[in-house]
């Protein structure tokens, strides 16, 4: 399982179903530009698996980004890690660290729990088109 991450990349697992992750995860797509992440959503069984090898609570509602041998982090930290290696603007939101963590994914959870109201959520994950499906790991 965890062999299917590719070598020197970083797994970004995502709610599938989010109308708001699908368009964030787009928008990470087209900022890496240095091919760094591979993606797989929550709900497969890949995700599953590795949430349950790396020891996260399965009921965790947050961006998880997994970096093999290195680190995972979860919530804001997560976004902020994923922001600093993507190119254009995304890394100036690295100033978010100066917010206390607490803070931070106060309001991430205050968004997190709100996402379906807001930006709705579709029936199954997103097929990924031909160019970037090589990306997402099942």
């Amino acid at each position: 399982m965890i062999d299917k991450i590719p070598s020197n990349k970083q797994l970004i697992l995502f709610d599938g179903v989010c109308n708001f992750c699908d368009e964030t995860i787009q928008k990470v797509i087209k900022a890496d530009k240095n091919n760094v992440f591979v993606f797989a959503s929550l709900q497969s069984d890949f995700g599953k698996e590795i949430i349950k090898y790396i020891g996260v609570n399965p009921s965790v509602d947050s961006i998880i980004l997994y970096n093999p041998g290195v680190a995972y982090y979860t919530e804001s930290d997560a976004a902020i890690e994923i922001a600093k290696q993507l190119n254009g603007f995304y890394p100036l939101l690295q100033i978010g660290k100066i917010v206390p963590k607490s803070l931070r994914n106060s309001v991430y959870r205050y968004v997190a729990k709100n996402r379906y109201k807001w930006y709705g959520k579709k029936d199954e994950c997103m097929i990924p088109s031909a160019e970037v499906r090589s990306k997402f790991l099942s």
